[in-house]
């Protein structure tokens, strides 16, 4: 039988691209920033739209910087998404099982918020492993979904995070897998780990706003909605009432959203 592919659970709807193109290399890649420099040859696995990208080939210039996704129309968004393009980047539509990189050809490999999507995250990392040179660098980071906390209490919410643990159980992924990445990290072969954590906090009127109103569209429009519809996890009018409940939290003057998150410096 041929081997099952990743499915994305969150998928490539306009509201969650949203988010992607909000990260930057300072609110999402600041663990890895002191470890960079001029020179270094870098690749951005699971790039998306390609903000952080960009941020991290200013860090490394002159050397040459890949952003890497599956979607070849999220590279294209890429490509096209800034201007002036650094001359040290290029986009490439590439799967992060098979890397097009050559064994020990890189310095620094970065990996944000891709192996929770895997049904093999492990095997990723071993990947990693290889086009690294000795002394490189995998920057991983994964949030922990189990681990989010958010005020005030709503039962609509709550649903919301079991339905996506659920979903992404159906989809052989881990939704909690920023607690894994030491594990995964060290059986992909590497043995100098070094592990650290940040949040993303949401509270201000602005940041509420835009938070609340984010998912309540990837709750009725993303791969969230189309997924657990499809294994018939959910109906329409819970997903409606779940994307109300994160519009009336988004206007409330005490809501507030964390986001922690694990990353790991792994060395070759």
């Amino acid at each position: 039988m041929p081997e099952k592919s990743d499915r994305y659970t969150h998928g490539h709807h306009e509201s969650v691209l949203r988010s992607h193109t909000w990260r930057t290399a300072e609110n999402s890649a600041g663990f890895l920033l002191a470890h960079l420099h001029p020179g270094q040859d870098l690749a951005d696995l699971g790039c998306g739209p390609g903000t952080i990208t960009v941020d991290l080939a200013r860090r490394v210039a002159p050397g040459a910087v890949t952003g890497l996704d599956l979607s070849p129309e999220v590279i294209e968004l890429a490509r096209t998404s800034h201007e002036p393009l650094p001359p040290n980047v290029r986009f490439e539509a590439g799967d992060i099982y098979n890397l097009p990189f050559d064994d020990a050809s890189l310095d620094v490999v970065y990996v944000h918020q891709v192996l929770q999507h895997l049904r093999d995250p492990v095997r990723a990392c071993t990947e990693v492993h290889r086009v690294l040179r000795v002394g490189g660098i995998a920057a991983l980071r994964e949030s922990d979904y189990a681990a989010f906390a958010w005020a005030p209490a709503d039962p609509r919410l709550d649903r919301w995070m079991e339905l996506y643990h659920q979903i992404t159980r159906a989809n052989d992924a881990e939704a909690d897998a920023g607690r894994y990445l030491p594990s995964w990290a060290r059986e992909a072969g590497f043995s100098d780990v070094e592990v650290t954590s940040s949040t993303w906090t949401y509270h201000t009127a602005q940041e509420r706003e835009w938070w609340g109103t984010l998912w309540a569209d990837r709750v009725r429009h993303s791969n969230y909605a189309v997924h657990g519809l499809e294994y018939h996890l959910t109906s329409e009018q819970e997903l409606s009432d779940i994307a109300d409940a994160f519009i009336q939290w988004s206007h409330d003057d005490d809501g507030l959203f964390i986001l922690p998150h694990v990353e790991v410096i792994a060395t070759r």
